[in-house]
């Protein structure tokens, strides 16, 4: 494991739906959806939309964008910048995949 990184054990990559989402609550930073994208890869995003902090994690996941589910924003799993014309921004954090585990930094 990387020590100078505070890597936090979520899940098992199969307890995340394919292009579904999994929330972390109550860190230090708010809630915490974790996506997996079709090709198994895991992002995570606060899971708030940066236009009217609609609940990311209830999104639709394609590719590596996910859209809000309230006024269909499209944000980017990998900056959490929204896909223009739209603009904004939601926090992304580190997540990665090992041995079929989800681990977040945060």
């Amino acid at each position: 494991m990387d020590t100078a990184i505070d890597w936090k054990r979520v899940c098992t990559l199969d307890e995340i739906p394919v292009l579904g989402s999994r929330v972390v609550r109550g860190t230090k930073h708010g809630d915490i959806a974790i996506f997996r994208t079709s090709d198994d890869e895991v992002f995570a995003l606060h899971d708030k939309c940066p236009h009217k902090g609609g609940p990311l994690s209830q999104g639709i996941v394609h590719g590596k964008t996910v859209t809000c589910p309230l006024h269909s924003w499209k944000i980017g799993l990998d900056s959490g910048e929204a896909v223009a014309p739209d603009v904004g921004c939601t926090r992304p954090f580190a997540a990665k995949l090992e041995d079929g585990v989800v681990w977040l930094n945060a």
